[in-house]
């Protein structure tokens, strides 16, 4: 037998205390991408992290923390093959977790930067994720359409829903992962755009405030909103 990776036991424990059913092969795919991450990070600055357990928590197990929701949104929707997009992804987060716990999800992350573009691909290739890609590209440029768009750390909610709104299918819904709530920031929003659930979330060994703020076009029906809420207060 092999030795354990180091971070096995805490990504699992992680992962049983938000709630997840991963498969042992998602378990290995999530720490081959935190190797991934610290490989290239010797040489190109991903991620201001170093420490293994840091980022285990800070980049896995707060990009895990909204898994579930999406799920539930995911399964409201009864979308065929939903389409996500992650801007200003950086080394991957949340996109590349997203791809490897929800496979029936194509996930494009991103990022104005080519190194972290080519980073993507080859995390792609290298755990075999035929449901990922990375883009060189700034996303007002983009021409294809997605169901959901998330962001983590990325920009204002205003710039976040106002740069990618090209991008946002008729019924879609943009995904902010923040820290602290953004009373501020929400009472920024464009015209057009509204909140219409701010989730808490609880990231297993953080104590930092996270929460997920959820936004649509404004004056659309009741499809996502008061059903879908009902779900993601149940997940």
């Amino acid at each position: 037998m092999g030795v354990p990776h180091p971070q096995a036991v805490g990504l699992r424990a992680g992962a049983e205390a938000l709630g997840l059913a991963l498969t042992e092969s998602q378990l290995e795919s999530l720490l081959g991408y935190l190797d991934w991450i610290a490989k290239w990070n010797r040489v190109y600055n991903l991620t201001a992290l170093r420490d293994p357990d840091e980022m285990l928590t800070h980049h896995l197990l707060d990009s895990l923390a909204v898994v579930r929701s999406l799920q539930a949104h995911l399964q409201h929707r009864c979308l065929a093959r939903p389409r996500l997009l992650d801007v200003g992804s950086g080394a991957g987060l949340p996109g590349v977790v997203l791809a490897i716990t929800c496979p029936e999800l194509e996930v494009s992350c991103v990022d104005t930067v080519a190194k972290k573009a080519l980073f993507i691909q080859q995390v792609a290739a290298a755990l075999r994720l035929p449901n990922l890609q990375g883009i060189h590209a700034r996303v007002e440029s983009l021409t294809q359409v997605f169901d959901v768009i998330t962001s983590r750390a990325f920009a204002s909610l205003a710039d976040f829903t106002q740069w990618s709104a090209g991008a946002l299918a008729a019924r879609g819904v943009w995904l902010a992962m923040k820290g602290k709530q953004p009373v501020d920031e929400m009472r920024a929003l464009p015209a057009g755009v509204e909140v219409f659930h701010v989730e808490p979330l609880a990231v297993p060994g953080l104590g930092a405030e996270r929460c997920l703020v959820w936004m649509r076009r404004s004056g659309l029906d009741a499809e996502v909103l008061p059903g879908f809420v009902g779900v993601l207060r149940q997940a």
